[in-house]
């Protein structure tokens, strides 16, 4: 009698252990790190490739997914179009998603490369790295996820599946 008593609690701890995916933390599932503590994200300007001016402090009480990305960069091109999917599902819902270039060339290189990608969302300049300095980024992609509050609360180092499943979880809950 001892071993279906120890089969059926071995099929329940496998059940619990394979629970739905719905279930998994969708920043763990995307690999994101999460700060401790949050920190206030630090305020920046930049331009646009159209010589708009752009402030981080003008999307206070919005989710920002920011991204530091340049055109030379192949994982780069790789997850702009599911950024643009993420941006196009849910901007009507309170999300930014702002990616400052790293290009030295400027406007020059980024312009051309936003057409050809067909991007919606903000694109700022950084051909300095002045505010890629000031957030620590040290490689590209790197992504920024920026709470209602101001708060950094989800960093990514290296392209995500922006589009996932696990993605819509993620900014499902930070939305609401």
């Amino acid at each position: 009698m001892r071993l279906p008593s120890a089969l059926a609690l071995a099929l329940v701890v496998l059940a619990l252990s394979t629970a739905a995916p719905g279930a998994e933390d969708p920043a763990a599932a995307l690999s994101l790190i999460r700060p401790k503590p949050a920190r206030t994200a630090k305020d920046f300007q930049v331009a646009t490739p159209d010589k708009a001016q752009l402030r981080l402090a003008d999307f206070k009480g919005k989710v920002v997914f920011l991204n530091f990305w340049a055109t030379w960069c192949e994982p780069c091109r790789e997850e702009m179009p599911a950024m643009e999917r993420l941006y196009q599902k849910y901007r009507d819902r309170g999300l930014v998603v702002l990616a400052i270039s790293a290009d030295t060339e400027g406007a020059s290189v980024v312009a051309p490369f936003v057409k050809k990608y067909k991007l919606t969302f903000l694109i700022g300049l950084d051909p300095r790295m002045n505010v890629s300095s000031l957030y620590g980024v040290w490689a590209v992609p790197s992504t920024y996820i920026i709470d209602k509050q101001g708060k950094r609360i989800l960093f990514a180092n290296g392209p995500r599946e922006w589009d996932s499943q696990a993605a819509h979880a993620l900014f499902e809950s930070l939305l609401q």
